[in-house]
């Protein structure tokens, strides 16, 4: 069984593990616990630790994005793997996610 988790605090936050059809529900239901469970008026979540993700997990962003915004509150991504970029790209929702490392487009 894959595994993810959600650490940090204080309004930075990291995902580790799979972002992915096995894990993207455990990880919302950890999120509303942790990322939006805390006073902070901006979350930053960084990806770097994120070992695989598919479209679920591209899903789970693109509903973080709505959660936060029902809160009055700024998200921003933080180093999004690769996969998760080139699934954001063919679904044309990588100009709706508040990255903040976004790679330059040639």
């Amino acid at each position: 069984m894959a595994n993810a988790s959600i650490s940090g605090g204080e309004g930075r936050y990291a995902i580790s593990g799979e972002m992915s059809f096995d894990t993207v529900t455990a990880l919302l239901n950890e999120s509303r616990s942790t990322l939006f469970a805390a006073p902070s008026e901006s979350l930053e979540v960084d990806l770097g630790a994120v070992s695989r993700a598919d479209s679920a997990g591209l899903a789970l962003l693109v509903q973080w994005v709505r959660m936060a915004s029902e809160q009055h509150r700024s998200i921003r991504f933080a180093h999004l793997p690769p996969q998760l970029l080139a699934i954001a790209h063919a679904g044309e929702l990588d100009g709706v996610l508040p990255l903040t490392d976004q790679p330059q487009q040639g």
